[in-house]
């Protein structure tokens, strides 16, 4: 009977992709594998998947992807989208369990890999006698968090938005309860209970694998390793396999050509002398802080590439659905485009970030600290401003503040606006002073300790050679 390592993403095309390129270097690690990943239904419009599935399915034919039967969310469902997709997941095991006895008909599955939120799936696993792993997509600094939330829950009854103090957790500099990730904030939320039972069942499991390495997070990877997160018991083997980042693609996640005229005018500016600006496919701003972010470019003096999304909704708080191109003239101050010409790019909607990243005419990035992004970052070498606007990046700026020493801090109001002048200090600061040329040098040496993670004898490589030899016999 054949092997096989059967993997199970959300749905969303990010985290899909951040599974393929696991299931990539694993067979690279271990050709004679099969994987099989699993695809479940959407519960919001994230982005069609289609296109990117169809491509990996005809250039990598070791691996296979299973779509699962259609889910009916309840109609008094939360319009929350972490929520939901807890919620979708949770009520797909009977599909994931009739998919994983039809794979083992044929083949002789070693391991189930689930992403942070299919926390119900371990069940499924454990029923079946499969050994259960996580893959983390975010950093160790936030796994730590995670881990530690249920000790956390049990030493106090209030909410972290109703408290005013600083969290002491393993290996982490000292966190304010503000820069908690959004979805734990209030403990009487159902996304609070979902990720609670997430660090629950993660602690259960036969292993963590996560998107890091062991240079970039060392002390918190040690805290983590020696048990320091799971006060109360055991802790399950740690995996840091990363940086793992998906090849830079000129395309759009849907298949579109990409308009390289961003990568035509980065050819003409000097190097390192532009700072990027993109959000992520979630990170949107009001038409007011849109127009401050322009006003602080504009008195910067500095070359630069604007990733321009349309603003929110009343209907749409985020970017989950399709918006319309943007109308860059209504969204802009009025002649901020012709002003600003001979030194600026704004682009509409997206951008190919990797090949961004890695022009040689990039010197600073302002992003939104999603970790995928952070990676990118990292592995073209290019120091960030980080601005975080939801989920866990808040944290994600004070590590990469505090911690790894690779960013400068966006400063916010208390209702979260950034002001033009702080875009203006911070942009010229990153470019030209010498704290942000000490964040540039230190950026270098990190950028030189991933690809020496991911070297033959690297971290990386031998934790990867761990994680399969924890699948024996194989």
């Amino acid at each position: 009977m054949e092997e096989a390592i059967v993997l199970y993403p959300t749905p969303a095309i990010g985290h899909l992709i951040s599974m393929v390129e696991l299931a990539k270097l694993i067979l690279t690690h271990h050709p004679s594998l099969t994987i099989h990943i699993l695809i479940s239904p959407q519960p919001y419009n994230a982005g069609s998947t289609a296109p990117y599935i169809a491509a990996i399915s005809a250039t990598t034919p070791s691996i296979t992807f299973h779509n699962l039967s259609n889910v009916h969310l309840p109609s008094n469902s939360s319009p929350h989208h972490e929520t939901l997709t807890f919620e979708l997941l949770r009520l797909n095991n009977p599909n994931l369990h009739q998919s994983l006895l039809s794979i083992s008909k044929t083949y002789n599955i070693h391991a189930l890999i689930m992403d942070s939120f299919c926390s119900h799936a371990l069940s499924v696993a454990v029923n079946l006698n499969i050994p259960g792993y996580y893959f983390y997509t975010s950093g160790a600094s936030i796994l730590a968090y995670i881990l530690y939330l249920l000790t956390m829950h049990r030493t106090t009854t209030k909410s972290f938005k109703d408290l005013n103090t600083l969290l002491d957790i393993p290996g982490l500099p000292p966190i304010s309860t503000s820069d908690t990730p959004k979805p734990l904030l209030d403990r009487n939320e159902k996304i609070y209970e979902n990720i609670l039972d997430c660090s629950v069942s993660m602690i259960k499991s036969a292993g963590i694998i996560v998107n890091t390495f062991e240079s970039l997070e060392p002390r918190v990877i040690k805290a983590i390793s020696d048990g320091l997160c799971v006060p109360e018991g055991p802790t399950p083997p740690i995996y840091c396999l990363g940086p793992l980042i998906a090849p830079g693609s000129n395309k759009r996640s849907g298949g579109e050509e990409a308009v390289p005229e961003c990568l035509r005018w980065l050819d003409l500016q000097p190097s390192g002398s532009v700072v990027f600006l993109c959000f992520g496919s979630l990170g949107v701003f009001s038409m007011e802080q849109l127009k401050e972010i322009a006003i602080g470019l504009e008195r910067s003096g500095l070359r630069f590439l604007w990733v321009v999304r349309n603003p929110p909704t009343q209907e749409h708080s985020s970017a989950v659905i399709a918006h319309p191109e943007p109308d860059l003239d209504l969204l802009l101050p009025l002649g901020f485009l012709d002003r600003t010409k001979e030194r600026g790019l704004v682009l509409k909607s997206w951008a190919p970030q990797v090949a961004v990243l890695n022009h040689n005419s990039v010197g600073g990035f302002v992003t939104h600290c999603g970790w995928n992004s952070v990676l990118e970052a990292v592995c073209a070498g290019v120091p960030m401003v980080a601005w975080p606007l939801y989920a866990e990046q808040k944290l994600n700026r004070v590590i990469l503040v505090e911690e790894i020493r690779i960013a400068l801090p966006m400063n916010e109001s208390e209702n979260g606006f950034v002001s033009a002048t702080e875009v203006e200090k911070r942009l010229r600061e990153l470019m030209d002073s010498e704290e942000g040329n000490s964040i540039r040098v230190r950026t270098s040496c990190v950028q030189n300790d991933a690809k020496a993670a991911v070297k033959e004898g690297g971290s990386s490589r031998v934790a990867l050679a761990k994680l399969v030899e924890s699948w024996k016999p194989c």
